[in-house]
C-alpha cells in the first residue's frame, strides 16, 4: 500500500491485495481529511494554541537539534522573555484583551527576529527566542535591544492603547558542551536578575549571578531561624528638631549572621519581603520598639518602618494594637513610616488600613518622599502627619543645582497640608543649615548620630541621644 499525492492537494491511499486464483484487488481511498487531521494534531502537540508559536516542548527539541548540529564557529543562544505589566493589562481590561495582546506580541517578536531566529511561547506571558549563528555576542545584544525597543511601542488592542515592556535573560554557548536544560536555566537566572533590578531591559548570564542567587537563597533559609536564635536586633537613630532638641528615635533592623557577620538591611530586607518573612520580623520589630520606647522619657517618640508586605491581609492593625498594649506605650508616641510603594499596591484596602491605624492614635510618616510616582495625589487623599524628604535630595545640597529648590518645594507642600517635614541623610553642617533655612521641622542623619543599640543610647554625647534618654 502507498499514498499518492495529487497535484490539487488531495491524498489518495492505494491498497493492492492478492486474491485467490491469481490477480489483484485494488482500492483507492481519499484520505485528505484524515491526513490533515493528523497534521493538525501533530502541529497542536508542538505549538501554542493561542499564538501558533512553538511551545516549550518544541522549543526544547529545536535547541537540542541546534546544539547537536552547530558548526564549530557557531553559538546557540536562548533569550527568555517576560512581559512587564501584563498582569495589569489582564486585571484592567480582561482576559480577552490579554489574549489578543499575547497574539500581537508573538507577531511583533517574529517581526523583530525575522528569519534569523525562532520565537516560541513557553506559557503565560513567557516567550523565548532561539538563535544559532556564528558566535557574535554583539549581534545577540543588538537583537535583545531591538526586541525591548519594539515591545515598548504601545499596542492597539480592541480599541485600547496598551503599553507594556519586557525583561530578557540571555544565555549563549561558550566553549565546551552545554545541555539544553542548562542553557535554559542560565537564561532564567539572567532574567531573574533583570527583573530584580526593577526595570525592563536585557542581561547576559554571568557565573557571578549564580553565586548571587545561591547567596540570596541561603540568606533566605538562614533568616527563618535568625529571630529565634537571637541574631536580630534593633538599632536606633536620633531625629532632632531644627533647634537641635531630640524628638524621636527611628528603629532600624540589624542582622548579625553567625557566618557572614553584619548583613546589610538593604540586602536582607528585600529577601524577607520576597519570602514573606517580613511579616514575622515586622511584628517583632513593632513589639520590641514599643517595649524599648516605653522606658524612655515621655516626650520622645519611636518611629518604626512598615513594609508593603505587611499591608496585605488584616494582621497589621491588630499587631500595632498588641504592641502598644503589651508595652504600655501611649499610641501618640508611636510613628509608623510608610513608603510610597505601599500606596501603589491596592488603593482602597491600603487607605482603609491607614485610617484604622490613625484611629488607634498613632502618627504616620511618608518615607522616601519624592522618589515614587504618586506623592502629591496621596498627600491629598490621606492625612499623613509627616513627610520624610529622601536622602538622595539632601546628599546633593550645595553641590547640585536644583536640589535646594526641590527641598523647598517639598517643605512648601508639607506646610500646605499641615504636615511636619523631616529631611533624612544629613551629614554636614552645610546641609543642615540649608535645610533649616528652607523651613525643615526635623533633621536626621550621621551629623546627629549613627544608629546604635538601645543599651548605648545613654551617655552617647552632648549632641546625641544621651542627653534626652538619660
Amino acid at each position: 500500500s502507498h499514498t499518492c499525492d495529487l497535484p490539487d492537494g488531495r491524498a489518495i491511499a492505494i491498497v493492492h491485495v492478492a486474491v485467490p486464483g491469481g490477480g489483484w484487488l485494488g482500492t483507492h481511498e481519499d484520505v485528505t481529511e484524515q491526513r490533515r487531521a493528523e497534521q493538525r494534531i501533530a502541529h497542536m502537540a508542538g505549538h501554542d494554541a493561542l499564538t501558533g508559536l512553538p511551545n516549550r516542548a518544541r522549543m526544547q527539541e529545536r535547541v537540542d537539534a541546534a546544539l547537536a548540529g552547530r558548526a564549530a564557529d557557531e553559538a546557540v543562544s536562548v533569550l527568555c522573555l517576560d512581559l512587564d505589566g501584563f498582569k495589569d493589562v489582564n486585571d484592567t481590561y480582561g482576559h480577552a484583551v490579554g489574549d489578543e495582546l499575547l497574539r500581537q506580541v508573538g507577531l511583533r517578536l517574529k517581526e523583530a527576529v525575522g528569519v534569523t531566529a525562532l520565537v516560541g511561547r513557553l506559557g503565560g506571558d513567557e516567550f523565548a527566542v532561539m538563535r544559532c549563528a556564528p558566535s557574535h555576542p554583539a549581534g545577540i545584544a543588538a537583537l535583545a535591544e531591538r526586541i525591548v525597543r519594539l515591545l515598548r511601542v504601545p499596542f492597539e488592542v480592541q480599541g485600547h492603547e496598551v503599553g507594556i515592556g519586557t525583561s530578557i535573560g540571555i544565555a549563549t554557548t561558550e566553549t565546551g558542551e552545554v545541555t539544553t536544560a542548562e542553557l535554559q536555566r542560565r537564561a532564567d537566572v539572567a532574567l531573574y536578575q533583570v527583573k530584580a533590578s526593577g526595570r525592563n531591559g536585557w542581561r547576559f548570564f554571568d557565573p557571578a549571578m549564580d553565586a548571587d542567587l545561591q547567596r540570596r537563597r541561603q540568606l533566605g533559609a538562614d533568616l527563618r531561624s535568625a529571630l529565634t536564635e537571637g541574631q536580630l536586633d534593633l538599632h536606633y537613630q536620633p531625629i532632632v528638631a531644627a533647634d537641635g532638641a531630640l524628638r524621636a528615635f527611628e528603629a532600624l533592623l540589624r542582622w548579625r549572621h553567625p557566618r557572614e557577620g553584619f548583613v546589610s538591611p538593604g540586602e536582607f530586607i528585600p529577601i524577607a519581603e520576597a519570602t514573606g518573612q517580613i511579616r514575622r520580623l515586622g511584628a517583632w520589630a513593632l513589639a520590641r520598639a514599643c517595649a524599648d520606647a516605653a522606658a524612655w522619657p515621655p516626650d520622645l517618640k519611636v518611629a518604626v518602618n512598615l513594609s508593603p508586605v505587611q499591608f496585605v491581609g488584616d494582621a497589621l492593625v491588630e499587631e500595632v494594637a498588641q504592641a502598644l498594649a503589651a508595652s504600655g506605650l501611649p499610641a501618640e508616641r508611636l510613628e509608623l513610616e510608610i513608603t510610597e510603594s505601599v500606596l501603589l499596591q491596592d488603593d482602597a484596602a491600603t487607605l482603609a488600613i491607614l485610617h484604622r491605624l490613625r484611629a488607634l492614635g498613632v502618627s504616620t510618616a511618608m518615607d522616601d518622599f519624592g522618589t515614587g510616582y504618586s506623592s502629591l495625589s496621596y498627600l491629598r487623599r490621606f492625612p499623613f502627619d509627616k513627610i520624610k524628604i529622601d536622602q538622595s535630595f539632601v546628599r546633593n545640597l550645595g553641590h547640585e543645582a536644583g536640589s535646594s529648590e526641590i527641598v523647598r518645594a517639598a517643605v512648601g507642600l508639607g506646610k500646605t497640608f499641615g504636615m511636619i517635614v523631616l529631611a533624612e541623610g544629613v551629614e554636614t553642617e552645610e546641609q543642615a543649615a540649608i535645610l533649616r533655612e528652607a523651613g525643615c521641622d526635623e533633621l536626621q542623619g550621621y551629623l546627629f548620630g549613627r544608629p546604635c543599640p538601645v543599651a548605648e543610647l545613654r551617655g552617647s554625647g552632648p549632641a546625641g541621644p544621651g542627653r534626652a534618654a538619660a
